[in-house]
């Protein structure tokens, strides 16, 4: 993990790539301990931007607007909130 970009700057495949490098990595048992504790952290970090990413994703989806038999009618702007 010599350059680790910016986490916000990574998609969300790119950084669910980086995290399974890192899970692999610590599941390997190779790594010292502070190498383990900073991969453990970088990994964290990775898990929280792929968890908001996909709860953005989902909001959007909800906000689809359904007619009375349940099928998609139209959609209504998602505020981001």
């Amino acid at each position: 993990m010599a350059s680790t970009p910016d986490i916000a700057a990574l998609s969300f495949e790119d950084a669910l790539k980086e995290l399974e490098v890192v899970v692999r990595r610590l599941e390997s048992g190779e790594a010292p301990l502070d190498e383990s504790i900073d991969l453990y952290a970088r990994g964290e970090a990775l898990r929280t931007h792929c968890q908001a990413r996909l709860d953005a994703a989902q909001a959007r989806i909800e906000a689809v607007v359904a007619d009375r038999e349940g099928r998609p009618a139209a959609t209504r702007p998602f505020d981001g909130a």
